[in-house]
């Protein structure tokens, strides 16, 4: 295997280094003497002529706005059922069915160093997912926070049955729900397996809706971030990279060296935002049948992230107490930084591996991201 020179760098030197060779912005407040806008609900007085009377000044009802997503930052109308598929994410998997209507989609290693997809359905619910593949034991953790999702895949280790049995997950597998699944002829197997979600949430009402899972999401562009073309990791024999497109103002995804591709709409993948983060992955106690470890990655417990959005890259700490809880990700002051509404990627990927950011017309720079001396 072939190893490439490490730079070994905190999060302020990492950011230093970005910072020089790209510039951050920052955001802008009014000025001394410039006028400041009418309070919200208050209104303006107009000069009134000696002895006439004063016409009253309407002041506008505010229209309710329609609740949010917790899952993508976009208008939803009430909480809707939680369904994680796991996926394929080899090239004999491309194009993905339904992966575009995901509201949030998790790259995880798994054997040989290939990686699988996670995608988490809520807002829409396509009725062609796939191609589907086996569960892991990262899955049990990670997707705890979400309380009890449905949870479709195509099969797992025998000694892994238990843990999914005993976990918060409903198992949606074939085992449970063959009708849900079929085999598309005009791909081969083991790529062609592909899961009806819409069918299968009509006849389960014990699936948990979505909810807070700590993400906070804007569309304004959180301050002190540094310009960033892309952002590039590799696993073993996996890769993504994420290349920001000003002009659709979203992240163009590529997987294993490839543009990922999708059945619907243009044709592509798209993000609106982008983490990396960076996760102790360790040996689990289970292996394929060729002998390759599950690696296990620890999404419970505290670590850093870089976060793209809108062009812009941001350094952060993530955090997650317990399997209940949701995961924050906050700047070094404690803040949350949010994400752009939409549709969210996130890798998770070894905290001693390189992230490979590149910014605007320079080279890329290379290291690890460690944790920041505010880090929780």
């Amino acid at each position: 295997m072939l190893t490439r020179p490490k730079l070994i760098a905190s999060t302020a030197c990492l950011v230093m280094a970005l910072t020089m060779a790209s510039g951050c912005t920052t955001s802008s407040t009014p000025q001394e003497g410039e006028p400041s806008p009418a309070v919200a609900g208050e209104s303006v007085s107009e000069p009134v002529t000696p002895g006439s009377t004063p016409s009253p000044t309407a002041v506008p009802t505010p229209e309710p706005s329609m609740p949010q997503s917790p899952l993508t930052g976009l208008g939803q109308e009430s909480p809707q059922p939680v369904l994680v598929v796991k996926l394929d994410n080899t090239r004999n998997s491309q194009p993905h069915a339904g992966l575009k209507d995901a509201d949030v989609i998790y790259i995880e290693e798994v054997e040989y160093g290939i990686t699988r997809l996670a995608a988490v359905f809520s807002s829409i619910v396509p009725e062609r997912i796939g191609p589907v593949r086996s569960a892991r034991i990262t899955d049990l953790d990670l997707l705890s926070q979400y309380g009890s999702p449905g949870f479709a895949f195509s099969g797992a280790q025998q000694k892994l049955w238990p843990e999914i049995t005993d976990s918060a997950l409903i198992d949606l597998s074939a085992n449970k729900a063959p009708s849900d699944y079929e085999r598309d002829q005009t791909r081969r197997a083991p790529y062609n397996y592909f899961f009806n979600g819409k069918s299968a949430l009509k006849t389960r009402d014990d699936i948990s809706v979505d909810r807070d899972i700590g993400f906070t999401f804007s569309e304004e562009i959180p301050p002190n971030g540094i310009i960033n073309e892309s952002a590039h990791i590799e696993w073993s024999y996996s890769s993504a990279r994420f290349a920001y497109d000003p002009i659709n103002m979203k992240y163009a995804v590529r997987l294993n060296g490839e543009r990922a591709k999708s059945e619907e709409g243009d044709g592509l993948q798209w993000a609106d935002t982008v983490v990396i983060q960076l996760v102790k992955q360790r040996p689990s106690a289970y292996f394929d049948r060729g002998g390759g470890n599950t690696p296990h990655a620890d999404t419970i417990g505290q670590g850093t992230a870089v976060i793209l959005r809108n062009g812009m890259s941001f350094v952060a700490n993530w955090s997650r107490p317990d399997a209940d809880s949701g995961t924050t990700f906050m700047n070094e002051f404690g803040n949350p930084i949010p994400f752009k509404p939409g549709q969210t990627w996130i890798a998770l990927f070894d905290k001693t591996r390189d992230v490979k950011l590149k910014p605007r017309d320079k080279p890329e720079v290379s290291g690890v991201i460690a944790p920041s001396p505010n880090s929780p």
